[in-house]
């Protein structure tokens, strides 16, 4: 860590270190992530039968259950992010950090570096789980391709990038429930409903512009080409990276503003 991180960053990446692994709720989401990447391709490689070159997604039926665990894995990113944020302002554990690290640049730094990896190490934990699962119960019924390569990198972009989100949301709203509530509302009611007003009026296309479809688009690389809610998954991983970065340094800078 010595030789990566510069040295004036090395104490509050350290502190945040620990509060990403001693609060028991990091716990409770890192497991359920792992419990759904062997539930879901368990299920979804029993159930499925041989893959079918012109189905959809291109990876196999049988891969389903790994887009289940990777959405799961997004949205639990999500929620770490945010009520990790929140909480430091709930609890006031803000200030007292700041007390030791002046430097709100730095604060800011090491809380969003930090979220990020715990999120890309999950993230890469629940993958080799799901495709161990995949090896063992759907053996034949999908190939090791460019395309499933393409999913386990987009899963671990999507990861990344809904934990930075998270922690910006949670660094402006302050308040751990609201926060998280923010966050799955959106991804999970009030962005469907979007796509549902902007299909009905005919301009559908405007969506791949909203988080949500970018993150399905990243996920679902290379599937689903015809659909006009999913954008190609490079134009889809901008989007979903400059969510994370507009987020992110609106955060930011209303962290270096605040007053503790």
């Amino acid at each position: 860590m010595i030789d990566v991180v510069p040295a004036e960053l090395i104490p509050p990446v350290l502190s945040e270190y620990r509060k990403a692994v001693t609060l028991r709720y990091t716990h409770v989401l890192a497991g359920l992530a792992v419990a759904v990447a062997i539930v879901a391709p368990t299920v979804s490689a029993l159930r499925a039968g041989p893959q079918d070159p012109a189905g959809e997604p291109v990876t196999g039926a049988a891969t389903i259950g790994l887009y289940v665990a990777l959405f799961a894995v997004v949205l639990g990113a999500a929620a770490f992010g945010a009520a990790g944020a929140a909480g430091e302002h709930q609890h006031d554990t803000l200030v007292i950090t700041a007390l030791f690290t002046v430097d709100r640049d730095k604060l800011a730094g090491a809380k969003f570096l930090v979220t990020g990896l715990a999120a890309l190490v999950t993230a890469l934990a629940a993958e080799i789980v799901a495709v161990l699962c995949l090896l063992l119960f759907g053996r034949g019924k999908f190939e090791f391709t460019g395309s499933l390569f393409a999913v386990l990198g987009g899963g671990l972009i999507a990861a990344v990038c809904w934990a930075l989100i998270g922690t910006g949301i949670g660094l402006l709203i302050r308040t751990p429930l609201l926060a998280v509530g923010a966050v799955l509302v959106w991804l999970l009611i009030v962005e469907p409903l979007l796509w549902v007003v902007t299909a009905g009026i005919g301009i559908p296309g405007v969506v791949t512009l909203l988080p949500g479809s970018a993150t399905l688009s990243t996920l679902f690389s290379g599937s689903f080409a015809d659909t006009d809610l999913l954008a190609p998954a490079p134009a889809a991983i901008v989007v979903l990276l400059l969510w994370a970065v507009g987020v992110g340094g609106w955060s930011w800078w209303s962290l270096r503003r605040a007053e503790f």
